[in-house]
């Protein structure tokens, strides 16, 4: 063939293929082997092979893998079980040999968790020391069972975040105009990971939100998983190297592999497990945490491993007074009482100042606040108020409680 006659014919066999239709995925890649049957809740769903698995298969597969990621629904005590679940299996299976890294804290508390796992610390003061209700905001009863094992068994606890001041920063500020003690804080970033972008992308599409701020969602993101995965890998490259590490964050930083598990996998190369969960039955009291998202189509699997629940409530979940606090001397001011609240019906009024619940003296809100989770729907408690010269005694009945 000439020369003259061979560049038409590369620019026609270009243009044949620049038309050529989208790649169509032979079955779904989410869900190559759809599975004989609907969930139900208890089952436990092998996403590879589409095969329902007894919940003993997963956890032997477990025992067997370095790092474990479970990604959790914060406030689903079924969730939550799920973990400890999987934590009882790993130290039975290798015990003295399991550290358990939990997404809900920053390493600027390692020392604390030490102590908690030394039985140096009451859980009020350990709440009170990782600053828990200010940090993480979830009421503990979710994480109680699983930490109160690790201090029995003495298994280490490693914490992952990134410091929130630093969240917040990042959140605000380009990276590069960060100052420079800011950027030493920041991990090693691989920017633009297409599956985060789309996730970050769906979670905020019907947001009234300029570029700027979604932008700035995005560099949190990334931190926050750089971060975790960067701080593991540390663990694992050092005094973590020959144990093996359950790792408990939310769903969003585990499903589909793209946000902590590649990210660790690209500093150190471990052997890692993806198992989930997916509520089934949601209340309709619960309908309002679900997030009106269309979540994208990946073509990856979102775990190993699905379990399916219900969406639970805690069986003890304390109670609330429904007034907002301030500091004071002598004890806690009423800055405001929530209109119907528990507070309203028995009186209280904005001004008072709380000094004692039951025989515990009131000197700053984290006091009430943790007494408050102590508590029942069903109990009552005697609160001492100050309300200008006058000493007030009130018995709360937390039964009145709106249902």
């Amino acid at each position: 063939m000439k020369a003259n006659h061979l560049f038409p014919l590369l620019v026609m066999m270009i243009s044949l293929l620049g038309c050529q239709p989208a790649k169509q995925y032979l079955g779904e890649p989410e869900l190559p082997y759809p599975p004989e049957r609907d969930p139900m809740i208890g089952d436990v769903l092998h996403l590879p092979t589409g095969i329902y698995v007894d919940q003993a298969v997963m956890l032997e597969q477990a025992s067997r893998t370095q790092v474990v990621f479970v990604g959790e629904t914060h406030d689903n005590p079924a969730s939550h079980r799920l973990q400890e679940e999987i934590l009882q299996t790993l130290q039975q299976h290798n015990p003295g040999k399991i550290t358990l890294a939990m997404e809900m804290f920053t390493p600027e508390q390692q020392p604390v968790l030490d102590l908690w796992i030394e039985g140096q610390l009451s859980e009020k003061a350990f709440l009170q020391q990782v600053d828990w209700y200010h940090n993480w905001q979830m009421n503990f009863a979710f994480y109680r069972p699983l930490l109160d094992y690790c201090r029995e068994h003495k298994i280490p606890l490693l914490a992952l975040n990134a410091d929130n001041s630093l969240k917040r920063k990042v959140a605000r500020t380009p990276l590069t105009e960060l100052s420079e003690k800011e950027q030493q804080q920041l991990p090693d970033m691989k920017h633009h990971d297409p599956y985060q972008e789309a996730m970050v992308q769906a979670f905020f599409k019907d947001h009234k939100m300029g570029q700027t701020m979604l932008d700035g969602f995005q560099r949190v993101q990334t931190l926050w998983d750089e971060t975790m995965a960067q701080n593991l890998a540390i663990y694992l490259q050092g005094a973590g190297a020959d144990r093996q590490v359950l790792v408990i964050a939310g769903g969003n930083h585990v499903r589909y592999g793209f946000g902590i598990p590649r990210r660790l996998f690209r500093r150190t190369p471990v052997s890692y497990l993806l198992i989930g969960s997916e509520e089934l039955d949601i209340p309709e009291d619960k309908q309002d945490r679900l997030m009106d998202v269309v979540k994208p189509d990946y073509p990856m699997l979102p775990y190993h491993f699905l379990t399916f629940t219900e969406y639970e409530d805690l069986p003890n979940p304390g109670v609330k007074l429904g007034i907002m606090l301030d500091k004071a001397d002598g004890g806690l001011l009423v800055k405001g009482v929530i209109p119907d609240s528990i507070a309203q019906r028995h009186r209280l009024q904005e001004g008072d100042i709380l000094t004692q619940i039951d025989d515990q003296t009131l000197t700053e809100p984290f006091d009430l606040i943790y007494e408050l989770q102590q508590k029942s729907s069903e109990g009552k408690s005697t609160l001492t108020l100050l309300r200008g010269d006058e000493s007030i005694t009130r018995t709360i009945d937390f039964s009145k409680m709106e249902k």
